[in-house]
C-alpha cells in the first residue's frame, strides 16, 4: 500500500476542541490556518499572545482531562465558533471578543487545586503550537494501531491532537525521517522532531474521562513520542488521498 494523506485536523483553540477539514492550503513557515489561533491562558500567565510562550501557560487537558472531548466547527468568514461537548450544551460565540464565554462554559473542568482559566488570548503572529516554530505535526495510522494493540483498547486517534494522519507506512517507521523532508500533495514538510507526549493522552476524546495508560505504553518502546513535528517549507494545497513521498 502507497502511504497517503488520510484526515486533516486543526485545533482552533488549544486545548479546547478538534475541526476535521477536507482540503488546506498550506503556506510557508506557518501552521495549518487558525492551528492553535488562540488559547486559554490561565490565572497565572503572562500570555499576552504577542510571543510564543510554552503550554504551562494555558489551560489544557494534561491538567484538565474534560477539555479532551470538545470538538469545534469555525467559520473563516464569519469569526463565529461553535463548541460542543457530551456533557454541555453547545457555545457558540467570537473568540476574539466573546472570549469570556468560553471561560465560563469549559473553566469547571479545571480542577480546583490547579491555576483556574482567565481569559482567551489570540496569537499575533504564529500559532500556540507545541514547538517555538510554527509547527504541524503528522501521525502515522500504523503507530496508532500497534498502540491500541499494546494497551488492549481500542484507541481515538484524536488522542494526539495530531494534524495530518497519514496511512500506508510500517509502525514507528516516521521516526526515520528526522532532518528528512516529506513531500504530500503539492505542499513539502521538513521534519524537526519528535512530539514528546504527555498526560492529555489518558483521556478518552469521547468522554473527558482518562482511561488508558498511553504513556506507560509508549515507554515499553522505551521513549514517550508519538507523531512527528515538522516545518512547512514548501506552500501547496493538500488534501485525503494525496500521496506521500519522503525526499
Amino acid at each position: 500500500m502507497t502511504a497517503e494523506l488520510k484526515e486533516i485536523w486543526r485545533f482552533p483553540i488549544k486545548a479546547h476542541g478538534r475541526e476535521q477539514l477536507n482540503k488546506v492550503s498550506l503556506t510557508v513557515g506557518q501552521a495549518l490556518p487558525f492551528d492553535r489561533h488562540w488559547a486559554v491562558a490561565h490565572e497565572a500567565s503572562k500570555a499576552d499572545g504577542s510571543a510564543w510562550v510554552p503550554c504551562n501557560q494555558f489551560s489544557r487537558a494534561a491538567k484538565a482531562p474534560g477539555l479532551q472531548a470538545i470538538s469545534t466547527r469555525f467559520d473563516e468568514t464569519t469569526g463565529i465558533m461553535v463548541l460542543s461537548h457530551p456533557d454541555l450544551p453547545d457555545l457558540t460565540f467570537d473568540p476574539d471578543t466573546e472570549g469570556q464565554k468560553l471561560v465560563s462554559w469549559a473553566g469547571h473542568f479545571v480542577p480546583e487545586n490547579r491555576p483556574q482559566s482567565a481569559r482567551v488570548v489570540k496569537a499575533q503572529g504564529p500559532g500556540f503550537t507545541d514547538s517555538d516554530f510554527p509547527s504541524v505535526t503528522i501521525g502515522n495510522m500504523s503507530s496508532h494501531r500497534a498502540v491500541s494493540q499494546r494497551i488492549g483498547q481500542d484507541l481515538s486517534i484524536h488522542r494526539w491532537r495530531c494534524n495530518l494522519w497519514l496511512d500506508g507506512l510500517a509502525p514507528w517507521e516516521e521516526f526515520d525521517w528526522l532532518d528528512k523532508e516529506v513531500q504530500i500533495g503539492e505542499a513539502v514538510f521538513a521534519v524537526r522532531e519528535p512530539t514528546t507526549r504527555c498526560l492529555a493522552t489518558h483521556a478518552n476524546p469521547e468522554t473527558g474521562k482518562r482511561d488508558a495508560d498511553v504513556l506507560g505504553a509508549l515507554k515499553s518502546w522505551e521513549h514517550q513520542d508519538f507523531t512527528i513535528m515538522t516545518e512547512v517549507v514548501r506552500s501547496g494545497v493538500i488534501q485525503p488521498g494525496d500521496s506521500v513521498k519522503v525526499l
